[in-house]
This record gives structure tokens, C-alpha cells and sequence, in this order.
């Protein structure tokens, strides 16, 4: 079985690429064992300095790749409303100017510069995948979600953005989808299955 690092911090992040992995045919988890950074004892955050996402997943899966010698897998994602002219973009983690801010801080924030703006408010999710292994060229793939931002929120499951992030053919937002359906159809679902080929390849 061939170690594969997910270079994050965030124990969710990890379920959720195992789940990802799980529901993808192809015997995934039996073929890849999951680790994370702290597990080998590696508690270091890489700075997301990049103007792009690709560049901010690029960072740290090349920076967690050399630190470690295992094939790594990094991400980076992020929300673009139209109306904001693709913000919060690269930022959206870091939208509220203060460090303790909250998902609920941000979601607020998000909406009160929205009022105003004449409705549909069009966004999308954003989520590029980088994979790093020793003595290769990095590998990347992308998926997105288009929806929209409600006024208010719905919906408890999910995190981030998400009560706010409506999907018009669904009639629901990303906080109201199950954990399944959310793996079935999110960005980071979908630049994930765009990045299996690429992580065979890797894999040997």
C-alpha cells in the first residue's frame, strides 16, 4: 500500500478525501493509506502567499513532499461571487480582517457587502488539487461548482460558506446536502476525480 500524505492540519479535510476516495470505484483506500502532516511529526503551516490557488497548493504540497519523501496531495479552494469581481477568491479564509474571525464572521461579512447588489448573487466554488513526488513534476487538477449566495443562511451541515451557497437545479444549498451527496458533487469531489489519473501515474 502506497503512502499518501494530505497536506493539511484539518482532521475534516482528511475524512472527507477518504470518504471521496472510498465512494470512487477503483479500490482507492486499499491501494493508498492516508497520513497527515502531524503524524509524522511535521506541525509546520505553509504560508498560502500565491495570488492563485493553483500557486497555494503548489506550495504546500511541494513544501510537505520534501519535508517528508511521500507522494502528497494539497489543495486550496475558495468562493468567487460575481458581484465581488471573484471575491473572496484566494482569500476566502481570510476575508474577515480580524485572525480570530469565525465562518459565521465571514458569511456575515460576505452578505453585508452583497446588499444592495441587484439579485441572482452568481458564484462558484473553486478548488484546485495538487500532487507532489520526490523527483517528479507537480501535477494539477481543478473542479468547480456553480450556484449562487443567498441572503440568508440554510442549512446545518457542511462548513465555511456553505449554509450560504445555493445550487438552483437542487433547490438547496451546500449546508443542506448530506455528507454523501456533498462528495458526489462538491468542487473538491470533483477535482479530485480529476486528480486520480494523475495519482496513478505518480503512484507507479
Amino acid at each position: 500500500m502506497r503512502k499518501l500524505l494530505i497536506a493539511t492540519h484539518n482532521p475534516g479535510k482528511r475524512v472527507e478525501i477518504e470518504d471521496l476516495l472510498a465512494a470512487t470505484p477503483g479500490g482507492w483506500l486499499e491501494r493508498f493509506e492516508l497520513w497527515m502532516p502531524s503524524a509524522l511529526g511535521l506541525d509546520e503551516e505553509v504560508a498560502e502567499t500565491g495570488d492563485t490557488y493553483q500557486d497555494n497548493a503548489a506550495l504546500k504540497a511541494r513544501a510537505l513532499c520534501q519535508a517528508s519523501g511521500l507522494l502528497t496531495l494539497a489543495d486550496d479552494s475558495g468562493l468567487e461571487v460575481d458581484a465581488l469581481g471573484g471575491a473572496p477568491g484566494v482569500h476566502s479564509r481570510r476575508f474577515a480582517p480580524h485572525p480570530t474571525a469565525t465562518d459565521a464572521d465571514r458569511r456575515a461579512l460576505l452578505v453585508e457587502k452583497l446588499a444592495g447588489r441587484p439579485r441572482p448573487w452568481t458564484a462558484r466554488f473553486r478548488c484546485v488539487i495538487a500532487l507532489a513526488a520526490p523527483g517528479e513534476e507537480l501535477r494539477f487538477a481543478e473542479g468547480r461548482v456553480e450556484g449562487e449566495i443567498l441572503p440568508e443562511e440554510r442549512g446545518h451541515n457542511g462548513f465555511g460558506y456553505d449554509p450560504l451557497f445555493y445550487i438552483p437545479e437542487l433547490d438547496r444549498t451546500m449546508a443542506e446536502l448530506t455528507r454523501a451527496e456533498k462528495n458526489r458533487l462538491s468542487h473538491r469531489a470533483r477535482a479530485l476525480l480529476a486528480a486520480l489519473p494523475l495519482l496513478e501515474e505518480l503512484a507507479g
